[in-house]
Order: C-alpha cells, then sequence, then structure tokens
C-alpha cells in the first residue's frame, strides 16, 4: 500500500512543476521523503498523517535543525495532504502549539552574510587579475554590488536587460528574483563606472552570447551561463587574495554584495523607502535584518 501512495504522491507533485521555482520542488521532493521514511521507521501511516504524528516529527527534527527547516518540513506535509484531497491535520492548534515551542526554544539569530561595504569591495576590485578573468570579475562585483542582487539574479542577467543612458549609467532590468515568482521584473541603475567596467568585459566577451557572464574556458568565453555558486567563489576568493583573516573570510558570501550595498546606503543617509526601491525588498522587515550590522551611529 505504501508504494502505491509513494507513487501517487509523486505523480501528483507534477503537478506543481512551473507552479514554484526548482529549488523549491527539490526541498519539496527531500521534505516528503524525509517525512516518509521517519513514518516507516516509526511504523505510523504517512497518508493522512495523525495530528499526533506530524507533532513528533516535528520534535524530532527541531533539535539539530533550523525553525525554517522545521516549518519548511511542515509545509512539504501540509502540500503533499493537499494534493492528494486527504484530510489535512497541518492547521490543527497542536500543531501550531508545537511550532511555537520549537521556535522558542531555538533562540539563536538568523545568521547574517558580512556586508560588502565599499572598503571591503574596493580592496577586492585592487586584487582582480589584469586578464579576462579580472574583467569579468570586477564587472560582477561592481554590478552585483550597485544592483543589490542575489547570486541567482546576478547569472541570470542577460545583454537585453542592460540599457545604456545618454549619462553614461546604465538601466538593469532584474527580471525575475526569489521575491518576485513571477518575472514582474524591477528596474535598478549603476554608476558610470560600473557601466564602463561591464562595457569592458563585453568588449572582450563579444557581443553573440545571450548570458551577461559566461565562464571562461583557455582563455575564451563559453558560451552558457554561470553558477550561483561562481558569485561565492569569487567573494571568498577576492577576500583571500585582499589578505583578509581566516575567520572573516568565512563570514562573506555571495550574499555578501546585497548586504554590504544596503548597509552603505543606510550609512549614506538613505531612508528605507529608497533601500527598499534599491534593492526589490517588499518587507521592511526583512530589510531591517539586512541593516543590524550596519556601522551606523545616529549620534555621531
Amino acid at each position: 500500500m505504501l508504494d502505491g501512495i509513494e507513487h501517487d504522491w509523486r505523480k501528483e507533485f507534477k503537478r506543481l512543476e512551473g507552479a514554484y521555482a526548482p529549488s523549491t520542488m527539490r526541498s519539496y521532493y527531500s521534505d516528503v521523503e524525509i517525512f516518509l521514511n521517519w513514518c516507516n521507521d516509526q511504523n505510523l501511516p504517512p497518508f493522512p498523517a495523525s495530528v499526533e504524528t506530524v507533532c513528533r516529527f516535528l520534535e524530532e527534527q527541531a533539535p539539530d535543525r533550523a525553525p525554517s527547516t522545521v516549518r519548511r518540513r511542515l509545509y512539504a506535509i501540509r502540500k503533499v495532504h493537499r494534493l492528494l484531497r486527504l484530510d489535512d491535520p497541518t492547521y490543527a492548534e497542536d500543531i501550531n502549539l508545537t511550532f511555537r515551542r520549537i521556535r522558542r526554544a531555538k533562540r539563536t539569530r538568523p545568521k547574517q552574510a558580512k556586508g560588502m561595504t565599499r572598503p571591503y569591495l574596493n580592496k577586492f576590485l585592487a586584487v582582480q587579475p589584469d586578464n579576462p578573468w579580472g574583467l569579468r570579475n570586477r564587472a560582477m562585483l561592481l554590478l552585483g554590488y550597485e544592483l543589490l542582487t542575489r547570486r541567482s539574479e546576478l547569472v541570470a542577467l542577460t545583454t537585453n536587460d542592460l540599457e545604456t543612458l545618454a549619462d553614461g549609467t546604465m538601466r538593469v532590468i532584474i527580471r525575475r528574483s526569489k521575491a518576485d515568482p513571477f518575472g514582474q521584473g524591477r528596474v535598478a541603475f549603476t554608476s558610470k563606472s560600473t557601466a564602463d567596467a561591464v562595457e569592458e568585459w563585453l568588449k572582450w566577451r563579444g557581443t553573440e552570447f545571450n548570458f551577461l557572464f559566461c565562464p571562461i574556458y583557455r582563455g575564451r568565453a563559453v558560451n552558457r551561463d554561470l553558477s550561483t555558486t561562481t558569485v561565492k567563489r569569487l567573494v571568498k576568493s577576492a577576500a583571500k587574495a585582499a589578505g583578509l583573516e581566516p575567520a572573516e573570510i568565512e563570514a562573506f558570501s555571495g550574499h555578501s554584495l546585497r548586504v554590504g550595498a544596503a548597509q552603505d546606503l543606510l550609512c549614506a543617509g538613505y531612508d528605507a523607502a529608497a533601500i527598499m526601491r534599491a534593492g526589490g525588498w517588499k518587507s521592511v522587515n526583512i530589510l531591517g535584518r539586512y541593516l543590524e550590522m550596519a556601522e551606523h551611529n545616529v549620534w555621531a
């Protein structure tokens, strides 16, 4: 019977494809598999699951995982029950109370990437090599900083997303992001120096490629996009080349460009509305987490 149910939920999950991001789909599949294996080990029926079963599962998942991971697994259980048209146990008050206890027990603050503020950005730019990789890396660092992009947004940019304006700056359309699943896009702008760096990269790369940034193999551009891990590697390698201490290097991530630019805008005197507009934030609470570590003394 379980084999049939497992086959059914996988078949039903295919209905979600295209409606959710691929990363969300991978997480859903993984989370349901984890729940299924746990139920099999406990000799408990997974579909439909009882309220007590879901509570036990969440409690056992909690000690070694962030509350956000536990919540995501709860959502996966909810989704599979709804797709299979089964009674959904996940809205019961006992589930709510269990999750509140999990959150209260984990009082650690969310880990925030170290912001690549302008002083760090300048150091990272200075250590880039004088070759095609350096051209690309400088353009990526500058554009990621001024557009306040996530890693996925930066590597997804295409040459058609750029428009050079009369003053030499660029207008850039960021077409899809984590906070914009339906692809309405947002518009951002660059400085002239960043536009010049992008033009230098394009002059070497050529105009025949679609993706703005691409791999380089044996000194030649390759016609495909970069992975998001390339951004993280670029930031880490630049931090190492700049001579930073290992602990400081570890604190940087591919998200540091977005964090650092937001912190710099705050210190420059821009208000929350302007920063949200620049970075595409929909929630001032989320923006607040980015700005927590900004070196901004309002009394100075």
